[in-house]
């Protein structure tokens, strides 16, 4: 029996241990924050932040890297992740209204505008009847490329649906343009294989155009989709986060955004 007690000894000591080593980390009271970002710029500008954070308020930053807009999520609803930064409202109230997510924003960072790029034009009136034009496949940043495909007088949206929309409300197709939905990060790849790719800026920028120069057209500041930072409902009053947000909104990292997105990023606080 002797042996029994000094396993379970062992044990409890292993569990508390455990436990201790999980609260010095990502504990209420720990100055961690671990946060996803998607691979690129934006990455880059949560290195800025974590230097400008650690000067700050001591605040260590642990940056993991993401290639999709779905998995950061995943990672923050199941406890893996403190916070992300790859979305913004609209995107996020979609995956919570799919998925029962309980995550909230808890504050904006910049808007990167969306752009229309094409290897085979130069001007939109240049487009042909039945172009093929890629957007992303989420839903979210799918009507945000409608949106702005509408604002370029290519197609009519059903008005009544607001930024809710999806090509089964597309009201007007004068060109009768033919739509391919691909995951965003796949759309810079493809552009040579389509007339026209409404790509997310992080993904422009990553892949060598600048925005201003290469965009056929593209979003203004009065977009409503500015990024923001997500946390996990409960735990939205951590005083880490508020570290987290006074180093986002610093002016070293509005900085290093102006210049990474060549201009395009707009400070959206």
């Amino acid at each position: 029996m002797q042996w029994i007690k000094a396993l379970t000894l062992v044990l409890s000591a292993s569990v508390l241990l455990a436990c201790g080593g999980s609260n010095d980390k990502k504990g209420v009271h720990a100055n961690v924050v671990i946060i996803g970002t998607i691979a690129g710029p934006e990455t880059q500008i949560m290195e800025e932040a974590k230097a400008v954070a650690k000067k700050q308020s001591g605040l260590d930053i642990e940056i993991v890297q993401f290639q999709d807009y779905a998995t950061p999520n995943i990672a923050l609803n199941d406890g893996t992740l403190d916070a992300n930064m790859i979305q913004h409202q609209p995107y996020l109230d979609d995956m919570v209204a799919a998925r029962g997510y309980h995550l909230v924003s808890i504050g904006k960072t910049f808007v990167y505008p969306v752009g229309i790029y094409s290897h085979k034009i130069k001007t939109l009136a240049d487009l042909r009847e039945g172009a093929q034009v890629a957007l992303p496949n989420d839903p979210s940043n799918g009507a945000r490329a409608l949106l702005l495909l509408q604002k370029a007088n290519l197609i009519t949206l059903d008005a009544s649906k607001g930024l809710h929309v999806s090509m089964q409300d597309i009201r007007s197709n004068p060109k009768k343009l033919q739509f391919l939905a691909l995951d965003a990060a796949q759309l810079p790849r493809t552009l040579a294989d389509v007339d026209l790719s409404v790509i997310n800026t992080n993904y422009a920028v990553a892949s060598g155009f600048l925005p201003s120069r290469d965009a056929l057209a593209i979003e203004d500041k009065n977009s409503p989709y500015a990024n923001i930072v997500v946390v996990r409902e409960k735990d939205s009053k951590d005083p880490r986060f508020e570290k987290l947000m006074n180093a986002l909104h610093s002016k070293e990292v509005t900085d290093k955004a102006e210049a990474l997105f060549a201009g395009q990023a707009i400070p959206a606080w």
